[in-house]
C-alpha cells in the first residue's frame, strides 16, 4: 500500500525518543546472556530483550552509547538434568553479572518511510556455577562473552504513534569458552536472530506499549558436536511517563525453546527442552547531563513458570547518551 507521507516524527521529537529509550532500538540487541541451552539457559534472559521504543528508529542521524548490567541468579532443582561440562548435571545454583558497552548508529537516512540504524556490541561476564550435591566442581570466571552486532535495523513508521522495526542480530563465537569448564562465558557457536519490535504511543496520556519477538538460531557447537533447538522469546514493556522525566511500568517475558536439541549429550537427555514465564517492575528516567540527552533505566524480573531452565532472578540497570 503506497502512502507518500510515511516520516511522522519531527527532529524534535526524535531527540526526545533518543533521551527517553536506553537506545531506542537497543531492545533488539543489549540484553542477551552468555549460556547455550546445552548450558540450560539460553542467550537470553526472560524479559531483558526490550527497552523503551523498541520499535522506533528515529530518523537523526547519531551515535547512542550505552552501558548495560545484568544480575541474575537461578537455580535448577535437583529433580532437573541439563547437559553441561561434557556431563549431565543435576542441582545447579548459576549467578552471574553480565556488562555490556553497546554503541548504536542511527544512519540518518529516510527512504519512502524507513530509517535505519546499526548497532554493536562488547559483552564482559562474570560466572558461578555449583552443584546442590558437589558431583561437579564449583567454577567461576571473569572473560569476555561472545561479541554481537546488527548490521542493519530498519525501522518504519506505520503511524504517528505506531512504529515498527525489523533486524538480524548476530552473535559471534569469540567469547571464552572450554569443554572441560562449567562457567563459561562464551558458548562456541553463531547465532542469528531475525527480531520484530512494535512500539504503540499514547501522547496525551504518556503511555508506551512495546513488544519484541525474536527466534534465536544456534550453530552446532564445534567441540561438543551440541546442537541447540531454535529459541522463542517474546517481551512485553508497558509504561507510564511523567513531566519530571521519571516512567514506571511493567515489563514481561517468555521464553520457549522450539523443538529438541540434537547430537553430543541432547541424545542422552532428551534434548532439554525449556521455557520460562517472568514478570516485574521497571523504572526509567530521561534528561540532559549539560547538553547531551542522558537515560536509565532500572528492573526486576522474577521467573514464576519455568521448565528445563534455571529459575530465578534478574536485575538490570541501564544508563545510555546520545550524542548528536
Amino acid at each position: 500500500m503506497s502512502c507518500p507521507n510515511r516520516l511522522f516524527i519531527s527532529r524534535p521529537f526524535a531527540s526526545r525518543l533518543c533521551t527517553g529509550a536506553l537506545l531506542t532500538t537497543v531492545g533488539l540487541c543489549v540484553s542477551q546472556q552468555g549460556w547455550a541451552t546445552e548450558g540450560g539457559i539460553g542467550r537470553p534472559i526472560t524479559g531483558q530483550q526490550i527497552t523503551p521504543y523498541a520499535g522506533v528508529v528515529p530518523p537523526t542521524s547519531d551515535w547512542i552509547v550505552s552501558a548495560t548490567t545484568i544480575y541474575y541468579e537461578g537455580s535448577l532443582g535437583a529433580s532437573k538434568t541439563i547437559p553441561i561440562a561434557g556431563q549431565i548435571a543435576a542441582g545447579v545454583d548459576v549467578t552471574a553479572m553480565y556488562t555490556i558497552v553497546n554503541a548504536v548508529k542511527t544512519w540518518g537516512i529516510t527512504a519512502g518511510g524507513w530509517n535505519f540504524a546499526s548497532s554493536f556490541g562488547v559483552p564482559f561476564q562474570y560466572t558461578d556455577i555449583s552443584s546442590f550435591h558437589g558431583r561437579l566442581p564449583n567454577d567461576h570466571n571473569t572473560q569476555f562473552a561472545d561479541l554481537f552486532f546488527t548490521p542493519i535495523v530498519a525501522g518504519y513508521h506505520l503511524t504517528k504513534t505506531d512504529h515498527v522495526a525489523l533486524s538480524v542480530q548476530i552473535y559471534a563465537p569469540t567469547g571464552a569458552y572450554s569443554t572441560s569448564r562449567l562457567a563459561n562465558a562464551g558458548q562456541n557457536t553463531w547465532t542469528f536472530t531475525p527480531t520484530v519490535a512494535y512500539t504503540k504511543l499514547f501522547p496525551k496520556e504518556e503511555i508506551e506499549l512495546s513488544l519484541n519477538y525474536g527466534v534465536e538460531f544456534y550453530t552446532a557447537n564445534s567441540d561438543s558436536h551440541y546442537h541447540n533447538a531454535p529459541v522463542s522469546v517474546l517481551d512485553l514493556l508497558a509504561l507510564k511517563r511523567f513531566g519530571s522525566g521519571w516512567g514506571v511500568g511493567v515489563v514481561g517475558g517468555y521464553i520457549q525453546q522450539i523443538g529438541h536439541d540434537s547430537g553430543g549429550l541432547a541424545d542422552v537427555s532428551g534434548g532439554n527442552q525449556g521455557h520460562s514465564v517472568g514478570i516485574g517492575p521497571m523504572v526509567t528516567w530521561s534528561g540532559k547531563v549539560q547538553k547531551t540527552p542522558v537515560s536509565a533505566s532500572l528492573r526486576w524480573v522474577n521467573e514464576f513458570n519455568v521448565s528445563n531452565r534455571p529459575k530465578g532472578n534478574a536485575v538490570e540497570l541501564s544508563v545510555s547518551a546520545t550524542f548528536q
